[in-house]
């Protein structure tokens, strides 16, 4: 199965972000809201919390080469820390995992749980591409389609576009194909997958 080169710098990058400020941001939001809820408590409250989650996604990214080390990691970070954020970027960890081992009834769970809470920084868009490609793995073409629709996200359109031209080429549909390339193509689609050019060219010279 196709690594998902693009995806996977986009994930590093948040990865990376997170790493660097995710403490900085729960802190700037905890101040934002100070007037609200009570600075006093509250705020130390979710700072202890930020930084317990930061010490052990950190912990958990050293642990990526021992699978079974790795799952269980997660499966207690989700039990022990509340941030959206850094248990969505865990998810895609498992996923990819189980998708490298062909488990991708796992894949599909982990993918589904990103989608589900709603992370944002364009980890649940990352999340349905990943479900679309797993699901047409598993011969679920339609369903990768539908899937694929729910990807609305301006940042996101050229691998949306360029995956379903792929998944029409699976089904036949060559003017379909041709269609989702140039879109793909019209939204810059060609600046991270070359190859985008050549898929269409040659669907042309069919």
């Amino acid at each position: 199965m196709e690594i998902y080169s693009t995806e996977e710098q986009q994930v590093d990058a948040i990865k990376q972000f997170w790493k660097d400020y995710g403490t900085s941001v729960v802190i700037g939001a905890v101040v934002g809201l100070g007037g609200l809820y009570g600075w006093n408590t509250y705020s130390d409250h979710k700072v202890a919390k930020a930084e317990e989650a930061s010490v052990a996604f950190q912990a958990l990214m050293t642990q990526t080469a021992d699978e079974k080390a790795m799952l269980a990691g997660a499966e207690a970070f989700a039990k022990n820390h509340d941030q959206k954020g850094y248990q969505a970027l865990l998810d895609l960890i498992v996923a990819k995992s189980a998708v490298e081992a062909s488990d991708f009834a796992k894949a599909e769970e982990a993918l589904k749980k990103v989608i589900a809470a709603k992370p944002g920084a364009g980890l649940d868009s990352i999340a349905t591409l990943r479900l679309a490609r797993v699901q047409a793995e598993q011969g679920q073409v339609d369903g990768a389609l539908a899937t694929l629709e729910q990807v609305t996200d301006k940042a996101f359109v050229a691998q949306r576009e360029e995956l379903k031209g792929d998944l029409f080429v699976r089904q036949g549909q060559t003017d379909k194909a041709k269609s989702a390339y140039q879109a793909a193509m019209d939204n810059g689609g060609v600046v991270t997958s070359p190859a985008l050019k050549i898929k269409l060219d040659n669907l042309n010279q069919a």
